[in-house]
């Protein structure tokens, strides 16, 4: 049997303090509980709504409530890291009031338009902050096993990926985002176009189209989009959240075949959401003469929260000196909007929509 490369999080010399911005259900989901394992100082925590905060300080320990983002920059201490996890249309406001230089991590998506997007962008370069986009999913641990395994040549050349979601989400639990205009590939398929571009890098074009439901007033809930990496490359991403018809038939996976072999994960968070199934990662190395047979590897650790830490992590190394490069950077992080762009506008296509 061929070795696997295990999963293993490179943990940064110091760690830095954080100043939380939001105090939504990720933050307590998925931010909070990570710091928390990683043993990361969260300084502090601001939100509009300064009892929520207060509640999840008092869960988790934080020792400072802000009731202004003036009032957490005024106390930050130095080189904290901003954690932004708020609705994008607040990003610029609150970016503005940061010090110049800063440090800033914000969740994806960064912007909700086209238009939006540049402004965030451009505000970031102008005020010379080090940015990096919470794409987490590609820090997850399944993620990073598979991307060590395809790396070292086990399962070949990838000429298949594809990422299927086939569940119930009660999209009712997220009251920021369900009326919005963009949902399903803005909120969610954005984390495979991401995922994606980490493996197999920019696509020549994209084919897209987002469906509604004839019961429920979001705008989209389903998604297929097919990305073109020429003649030997199928990336397909195939979502559907409309799925109430119990757990038997649910999917959610994400597959890569290659000509030495293959790696199916399911990602369990997405199946029962917000409560969620286990994670299962399964390869199969073939062999000349040998019938081909799948094993399973197992991960103690999960996309929520352990992915956060892997993301906070790589950025405290990177503004360390540890790591070289930024993997989700702000420069990075716009190709992807760009393809959320590129999504959108095959979405509208004429043809499409007759």
């Amino acid at each position: 049997m061929a070795p696997t490369i295990p999963y293993n999080v490179e943990m940064p010399n110091e760690n830095r303090p954080i100043i939380v911005i939001g105090a939504g259900g990720i933050v307590k989901d998925a931010h909070l509980p990570a710091y928390q394992k990683a043993g990361f100082e969260v300084f502090g925590i601001v939100d509009i709504d300064f009892f929520k905060a207060e509640g999840l300080a008092l869960q988790f320990g934080i020792a400072n409530v802000f009731s202004s983002v003036v009032e957490a920059v005024r106390e930050a201490p130095a080189q904290v890291i901003f954690d932004i996890a708020i609705m994008p249309d607040q990003y610029l406001a609150v970016l503005n009031q940061l010090p110049d230089f800063a440090s800033v991590l914000i969740q994806k998506p960064l912007g909700e338009t086209k238009k939006q997007t540049s402004e965030i962008f451009n505000l970031c370069k102008t005020k010379q902050l080090t940015t990096a986009a919470n794409f987490q999913l590609r820090f997850a641990p399944f993620v990073q096993t598979a991307r060590n395994m395809i790396v070292s040549g086990l399962i070949g050349e990838i000429y298949d990926m594809e990422i299927r979601l086939t569940t119930h989400t009660p999209w009712g639990i997220f009251p920021g985002i369900v009326e919005k205009e963009r949902l399903e590939i803005l909120y969610h398929s954005i984390h495979y176009l991401d995922l994606i571009r980490y493996f197999l890098g920019e696509p020549h074009q994209i084919t897209a189209k987002s469906f509604g439901h004839p019961l429920k007033a979001f705008s989209s809930t389903r998604s297929t989009i097919l990305l073109d990496y020429g003649k030997n490359i199928r990336a397909l991403i195939n979502t559907n959240h409309d799925h109430e018809f119990g757990a038997e038939n649910q999917e959610s996976f994400i597959k890569w075949e290659g000509t030495k072999g293959a790696i199916k994960v399911k990602m369990g968070v997405l199946l029962d959401y917000p409560f969620g199934a286990a994670d299962k990662f399964e390869y199969c190395i073939t062999s000349v003469n040998q019938k081909p047979e799948w094993k399973t590897l197992v991960l103690d650790e999960t996309w929520f929260p352990d992915a956060f830490i892997g993301i906070m992590s790589q950025f405290m190394r990177f503004l360390e000196g540890s790591d070289h490069g930024l993997v989700t950077g702000i420069d990075d992080a716009m190709k992807t909007m760009d393809l959320v762009e590129a999504a959108y506008e095959s979405n509208k296509n004429d043809d499409w929509n007759k």
